[in-house]
């Protein structure tokens, strides 16, 4: 189970969001965060995602009918999100100063 989130933990930076991640990995995983040990990279419910990402479940299922959330798998009906894709999204989503864009 992932870290509980604190309230007042939701102000960090996303370099120790990352990390905090990072450190947690599931029984049998190999050394990359996400990953099994067959080397198939294991994916997130919307539910996991939002949660990592620390924003609500509507916040992400809105961003994905906006077209600008993170990238998501659909698998029949099911919508599933990897670790890797979610890193990637949030480093593109940084900025350096409110006036960029």
């Amino acid at each position: 189970m992932p870290p509980k989130i604190e309230p007042l933990e939701r102000a960090r930076p996303l370099k120790s969001i990352l990390k905090a991640q990072l450190d947690y990995r599931s029984p049998g995983s190999d050394s990359r965060a996400g990953n099994t040990g067959a080397g198939v990279e294991q994916l997130l419910t919307p539910k996991e995602a939002a949660q990592r990402l620390r924003v609500s479940l509507s916040w992400l299922a809105k961003a994905r009918m906006r077209g600008d959330g993170p990238p998501y798998v659909k698998l029949g009906r099911a919508i599933r999100y990897s670790w890797d894709g979610l890193v990637e999204w949030m480093k593109s989503r940084q900025r350096l100063s409110t006036s960029d864009r």
